[in-house]
């Protein structure tokens, strides 16, 4: 089954920011042709897309519909085909890494120094820890091929 086309509406083709939003997901839609996807996703992905091609707003709100939409196709191939897109893990594990590690690492150095102004102190130990569990998980997804080759601009 074949991927719908994306239609650029000529008041938005000045749109720059829309333009590489546009380009990217093309460029997602190109990697997964070359994947066995089922018709089923594929047909989903369709009805994003057809949503899409159907949207007659401002700029400003196609840009906005159009982030959702590759939200949703992005959720869709992670939940039923564990693909990712490069970095995935990585964007992820950055904001987990600060809360779960950054923020108890910054009040034990705060209440052990006596100073709770030092909290702050283990964001960027947390963001460290996240970013390396993250590219760890960005690379056994390249190795296990379920990494495609895109990065989606938003």
């Amino acid at each position: 089954m074949e991927y719908t086309q994306i239609n650029i509406r000529t008041d938005d083709a000045l749109d720059q920011k829309l333009n590489d939003m546009i380009g990217s997901f093309e460029q997602l839609l190109a990697e997964l042709r070359m994947k066995q996807v089922p018709d089923a996703i594929v047909q989903s992905i369709n009805a994003e897309i057809h949503a899409i091609n159907s949207f007659s707003g401002t700029s400003s709100a196609h840009r906005k519909m159009m982030r959702k939409v590759q939200l949703n196709v992005l959720k869709i191939l992670e939940k039923e085909l564990r693909l990712v897109i490069k970095n995935h893990y990585r964007n992820m594990w950055l904001v987990l890494g600060m809360t779960a590690f950054g923020l108890p690492i910054g009040v034990a150095f705060g209440i052990s120094i006596g100073n709770i102004g030092l909290l702050g102190v283990g964001m960027p130990i947390g963001m460290a820890i996240g970013i390396a569990v993250g590219i760890g998980l960005d690379n056994k997804a390249l190795q296990e091929g379920r990494q495609l080759d895109v990065e989606l601009k938003y």
